[in-house]
């Protein structure tokens, strides 16, 4: 859609946890998110994000959510402004050429391993904040000094870097993709960030997850979700012991799998019942493990 100068489109951030990686759908050089224009035989916008999904990636959304309008007047292309109305999208798919690893795009979001990255990008903010306030947002963003990390900020991650020059679409960047991995078109890495922002968060009180999973999974794969979106590894007792604490929200199946390579696992599903008679049910994240 076209209004005297000003192009509106729906951009979709499409995510799918494959193993211990979690995919974004993004193709194109520079890397862009999946995106079509408004059109008026879609009967609503999340129809529109939906079919032009499918159109363009072959891989049908599960959970689909509106997450932000991005208007800023300095998103130009083509010399338009542009309007961008985003989408979180979750899918159950097998990572392949279409995919691109989020924490390749978003390194410091991983902190199941001692991620060199993480701290090389640590190490100049840390350069950068000077000043007494600059140092406060640093630690409570980034979980040091004291602060405690909390995944679900990660827009407010990329926000910070973006202000100190530290992912390639800040206006005072040098050459950073060392720090934040490929170029990306416009702002799809900040639109990219609101989602995992947003499906992070959503963890606490909606159980996401299960739109990652297949109809039986064991509990060793469900914690591996989690780990996956949260970037973050969790103790193993603790997670279990809430999982089973939190509303019943997963049923033995009765099977077992030798799958897992080592002792016969036993096999759950999810019980749709619970969604549907508790929408505030979730998967809380125990205590991550230290560093």
């Amino acid at each position: 859609m076209t209004l005297a100068g000003v192009r509106a489109e729906l951009v979709a951030v499409v995510l799918t946890a494959d193993g211990d990686r979690l995919g974004v759908l993004a193709a194109g050089s520079p890397l862009h998110l999946p995106s079509g224009p408004l059109r008026t035989d879609h009967h609503s916008l999340q129809a529109g994000v939906r079919a032009f999904a499918q159109e363009q990636t072959g891989h049908r959304l599960g959970f689909v959510e509106q997450l932000y309008t991005f208007a800023d007047l300095d998103r130009q292309a083509a010399g338009e402004r542009m309007v961008s109305i985003s989408y979180l999208g979750l899918t159950r798919a097998a990572l392949d050429d279409g995919w691109q690893n989020v924490y390749r795009l978003l390194p410091w979001e991983d902190r199941r391993t001692d991620a060199s990255s993480a701290d090389a990008v640590l190490a100049r903010l840390r350069r950068w904040a000077r000043s007494g306030v600059r140092r406060e947002r640093v630690a409570h963003l980034f979980g040091v000094d004291g602060e405690v990390w909390r995944p679900e900020l990660a827009l407010q991650r990329y926000e910070l870097l973006w202000e100190a020059g530290l992912v390639g679409e800040s206006p005072s960047a040098a050459d950073v993709s060392e720090l934040s991995g490929a170029a990306m078109a416009l702002d799809h890495r900040r639109i990219l960030a609101t989602g995992l922002s947003r499906v992070r968060s959503k963890l606490q009180y909606r159980p996401v997850v299960f739109e990652l999973l297949p109809e039986t999974f064991t509990l060793g794969r469900l914690q591996q979700v989690v780990e996956t979106l949260a970037g973050q590894g969790v103790h193993k007792q603790n997670f279990r012991r809430a999982v089973e604490q939190q509303h019943a929200l997963v049923e033995p199946t009765g099977e077992m799998t030798h799958a897992t390579g080592g002792r016969p696992a036993r096999l759950y599903r999810f019980r749709g019942d619970v969604l549907t008679e508790r929408e505030q049910a979730g998967t809380k994240l125990p205590i991550p493990r230290s560093r």
